[in-house]
């Protein structure tokens, strides 16, 4: 698999010697690293954050002195944060039951303690690939609702028709405008929209804002 560029590994662990572990580990496959102690720590850079700017995920400990790790887990969960931040817990073999229910609610996966470093660093590529890929949708989206916000009315109503199938000529009796005018609102919206065909402004569309 391909290295995500730009990409981010957050470590939250109480125990200092794993997430020196885990931020060698990952250094030694060229990845970036920030570790913190505690949930509560990561929470804070998490509210002074004004966007997901990179591709990241997260390593979590289970459990950990006041916030647990599933309790920093269900308020990412409850906030929308796991499509561009995969969470992946680290657990004690006591910990297996909670980390299986966990994935069923949406962490990507979850590693027992001591934990294969090969097979653990193959899982945050793939994690770190899921949130890139979710990133390049969110941005898509922000630049299609930015190509519809430039769109007039009149080319909004010719649009709709265009991807319905209807001919010049049709739309323009719909319309009561000339064939001429459609012709000429057809190639502006073409051009906002970025496309070249009634067809590719379709599949644009059919993808939602």
């Amino acid at each position: 698999m391909e290295p995500v560029s730009n990409a981010l590994v957050y470590i939250v662990d109480d125990d200092a010697g794993v997430r020196e572990a885990l931020a060698w580990l990952l250094r030694s496959r060229r990845l970036l690293s920030e570790s913190f102690d505690s949930a509560e720590a990561f929470e804070v850079m998490l509210q002074a954050r004004s966007a997901q700017r990179q591709p990241c995920c997260l390593l979590l400990d289970v459990r950990m002195p006041g916030m647990s790790g599933l309790a920093l887990f269900d308020l990412l969960l409850a906030r929308g944060e796991l499509p561009g931040m995969p969470v992946i817990f680290l657990t004690g073999h006591a910990d297996v039951p909670t980390a299986v229910d966990a994935v069923k609610r949406g962490a990507f996966d979850f590693y027992e303690k001591p934990f294969s470093d090969n097979a653990l660093v193959d899982r945050i590529e793939k994690a770190l690939a899921r949130s890139a890929a979710h990133l390049e949708q969110l941005r898509e989206r922000s630049s299609l609702e930015e190509r519809l916000h430039d769109l007039t009315e009149r080319e909004r109503d010719v649009m709709d028709l265009v991807v319905a199938g209807l001919p010049n000529k049709l739309i323009a009796d719909q319309l009561d405008i000339s064939v001429r005018t459609v012709e000429v609102h057809r190639s502006r919206v073409f051009d906002k929209m970025q496309v070249k065909s009634a067809v590719e402004l379709a599949n644009l569309l059919r993808k939602g804002p």
